[in-house]
């Protein structure tokens, strides 16, 4: 057994599962070439972002601790290891009230044993897509430094540039990987570059679909993403935020059906299927959200297990061919 299936099997199943949520349905159902790497990315961006989210932890130490996770993850210096990995030991783990959070800080050292493993193009990509995610994350923790004061992003450039930098670059990452690891997945008649831009406004609209459902606890977080507002006039009446809400809502919709073309221009059956889930999973809250009430949707709204398990039946059907895809996607966008 070499170390690469040994990792994937101890740290990219139930560990991951634990942590990921839905996209782990994504990640276990993507081919078995492009498995590995996307796995190991997405259980290292969760690492960091547990890091950044532990609020409880001083802002300062959190953006010492993102500079050397990535330094690691670039470089795995000595140096860098030896300071952070007893931080994460004394100030992270037993910090995390959710317990896979705490077994995946527990588990640190291990993703970078993993992340050893990768060689060539794949591993140059791992490294880039987590430097992005990481400057996102530390420039979240630096407008929003979590001690009780609202504040808001100021303008639609911070708010677009924090989405690609979290999510956006996620889905140009996909892509290279699929080039890479599977050449022939795409039509033809498409480029890399066009699905690379395709993929990073999938990536942004999965991310404001977050921020967008999440608003209610950000701002009682002290985060306001909806730009052009003080603190202020948010606080004195937060139903000043909807027209916001719905431009943003509106640009979502415009950043899937991107997201749409995507998965049109995938020809492999079971990557179309991995890349649609979280398409029609997203396209399904979005309609759901627009038929929520201001106050209902301030208190979060969230597609129940019982509608992911219809959507998992009907993909599984529907992505046999992109005519079925798109079909399905109309009929969730208007659910």
């Amino acid at each position: 057994m070499s170390d690469e299936s040994h990792h994937e099997r101890e740290l990219g199943g139930q560990l991951l599962a634990s942590v990921s949520r839905s996209f782990y349905l994504t990640l276990k159902a993507l081919p078995k070439e492009l498995r590995e790497p996307i796995s190991l990315a997405y259980l290292l961006a969760r690492t960091a972002d547990t890091i950044a989210d532990t609020a409880s932890v001083p802002t300062s130490v959190r953006i010492e601790c993102l500079n050397d996770f990535e330094t690691l993850v670039q470089s795995s210096t000595d140096e860098a290891k030896a300071r952070l990995t007893p931080r994460i030991t004394s100030d992270f783990v037993s910090r995390q009230s959710d317990e896979a959070e705490r077994r995946l800080m527990e588990r640190f050292s291990d993703g970078f044993a993993w992340l050893s493993t990768m060689r060539g193009a794949p591993l140059a990509a791992i490294q880039q897509v987590l430097q992005r995610i990481i400057h996102g994350q530390r420039l979240d923790i630096q407008r929003f430094p979590a001690d009780g004061i609202l504040r808001c992003l100021s303008t639609e450039a911070e708010l677009d540039e924090y989405t690609w930098l979290v999510a956006g670059c996620v889905g140009e990452f996909w892509t290279e990987m699929c080039a890479l690891e599977k050449p022939d997945s795409f039509d033809p008649s498409t480029t890399t570059e066009q699905m690379k831009a395709w993929g990073a406004r999938f990536g942004k609209g999965l991310q404001l679909i977050n921020i967008l459902r999440d608003l209610g606890e950000d701002l009682r977080d002290g985060r306001c993403y909806l730009p052009g507002f003080t603190a202020e006039e948010v606080q004195r009446d937060n139903r000043l935020l909807q027209p916001a809400w719905q431009h943003q809502l509106s640009l979502c919709r415009a950043h899937l059906d991107s997201g749409l073309s995507y998965i049109k221009n995938v020809t492999d059956s079971k990557l179309r299927y991995a890349t649609a889930l979280p398409l029609l999973i997203g396209v399904k809250t979005l309609a759901r959200m627009e038929k929520t009430s201001w106050e209902t949707m301030l208190q979060g709204v969230k597609v129940s297990r019982l509608d992911i398990a219809v959507i998992l039946a009907e993909a599984a059907i529907a992505c046999r061919s992109a005519e079925s895809v798109e079909r399905l996607y109309n009929k969730l966008n208007r659910a």
